[in-house]
C-alpha cells in the first residue's frame, strides 16, 4: 500500500507543476477572495494590521507569500499568510483591507483572483532559465 501511495502523491505533484514546451508553470487557485479589516491578533499571533499587504488562508503555512491578481483589472500584489481564513464558502482567501485597496476591489468587497506561491514563481524562473541556458 505504502508504494501505490507514494506513487500516487508523485504523480500528483508533477500534474501541480506539469511542463509544457519546456517552461514550468506555477502551482496556483483560482477563485473569489474578499477582504477584513478587524481584529487584533491574526492566528500566528502576529497583530493584525488592516493597511498591510497580509492575507488568510485555510492551510498554508504562516509566511507563506503569495502573488494575489484581481482576474478583473490585472492588478496584482504580493502577500504574506499570517492568518486562518476564509471562514465563508466559496472564497479561497481572505485579504487585508490595504491588499484589497491594492487590486482595486475594497469597493466591491469580492473578486475573483488568481493565487500563486512566490517560492515557486522563482523555482520555475530558475528552472526556465537553466533550460534556456542548455539550449
Amino acid at each position: 500500500m505504502k508504494p501505490f501511495l507514494c506513487a500516487t502523491l508523485i504523480s500528483i505533484a508533477f500534474t501541480a507543476t506539469a511542463t509544457t514546451g519546456g517552461a514550468a508553470q506555477a502551482e496556483g487557485w483560482t477563485g473569489k477572495a474578499s477582504f477584513y479589516s478587524h481584529g487584533v491578533r491574526t492566528a500566528s499571533g502576529a497583530r493584525f494590521l488592516p493597511r498591510g499587504l497580509t492575507a488568510a488562508h485555510r492551510s498554508l503555512p504562516f509566511g507563506t507569500k503569495l502573488r494575489v491578481t484581481n482576474l478583473v483589472n490585472h492588478r496584482t500584489v504580493t502577500v504574506t499568510v499570517n492568518d486562518r481564513g476564509p471562514f465563508v464558502r466559496g472564497r479561497i482567501l481572505d485579504l487585508s483591507a490595504g491588499a484589497a485597496d491594492v487590486l482595486g476591489f475594497r469597493n466591491a468587497g469580492v473578486a475573483q483572483v488568481h493565487i500563486e506561491r512566490v517560492a515557486q514563481l522563482q523555482r520555475d524562473a530558475a528552472l526556465e532559465g537553466a533550460d534556456r541556458a542548455q539550449n
